[in-house]
């Protein structure tokens, strides 16, 4: 498939070719560690053990359709537009696989975006939710630039991982709230065992009788 913006794409990733060094190497590789999938799969791992012992049933399905699913879509993706990476020699390339989109990219976007959605309602203060909403999009925005500086992607590689990622977790946000509303409605289930978006009203002073 071809790509309307390859003049962008390689003046970008021509440039952060030129200009590598050992140094930056190592502290691109540290920034993409966080998207890898070995990593994912560790945080994944205990993350799933935790919303078992919590019996969070619709966080654990959610997690595991947001993240491993996007993943694998993809995946399907890097096949079907099929176009190669920006370079597939040099003493720093260790990578093999297609481009598009940013593997790494998108899975980080996935992990973070999604634990931050089931953190999210839990907090009380503007101030944190702003907090963990910038961490958030700084790790995810480290990871994505580790990516283009290394030349494992072009920069529309990166960005359409981002969009594809937040879509993917909106479509999962609106799809499984029916899953949600049920085990709200279910008796006999605790609310406050269940992170998943749900809101809690504030109520007033009882109405004194006179």
């Amino acid at each position: 498939m071809a790509n309307p913006l390859a003049g962008p794409d390689h003046e970008v990733a021509g440039w952060f070719h030129a200009h590598l060094t050992h140094t930056f190497v190592s502290v691109l590789r540290a920034f993409t560690e966080f998207g890898s999938s070995e990593w994912i799969g560790i945080v994944l791992f205990f993350a799933v053990l935790f919303f078992v012992w919590k019996k969070w049933w619709p966080s654990l399905v959610t997690l595991i359709v947001a993240v491993p699913g996007g993943m694998l879509l993809n995946e399907l993706l890097k096949v079907v537009v099929h176009r190669q990476r920006p370079f597939l020699q040099g003493w720093f390339v260790d990578w093999s696989g297609y481009s598009f989109a940013s593997g790494h990219t998108i899975g980080a976007t996935l992990l973070y975006g999604q634990l931050a959605l089931f953190i999210l309602p839990a907090m009380k203060t503007r101030h944190w939710r702003r907090l963990t909403v910038f961490s958030v999009a700084l790790l995810i925005a480290l990871v994505g630039f580790s990516r283009v500086a290394l030349g494992a992607h072009f920069l529309t590689d990166v960005l359409a991982a981002i969009v594809f990622g937040v879509l993917w977790l909106a479509f999962c946000l609106f799809a499984g709230k029916p899953m949600r509303r049920s085990v709200v409605l279910t008796p006999g289930v605790s609310l406050v065992s269940e992170p998943a978006l749900v809101r809690v009203e504030e109520t007033g002073p009882p109405a004194q009788v006179s």
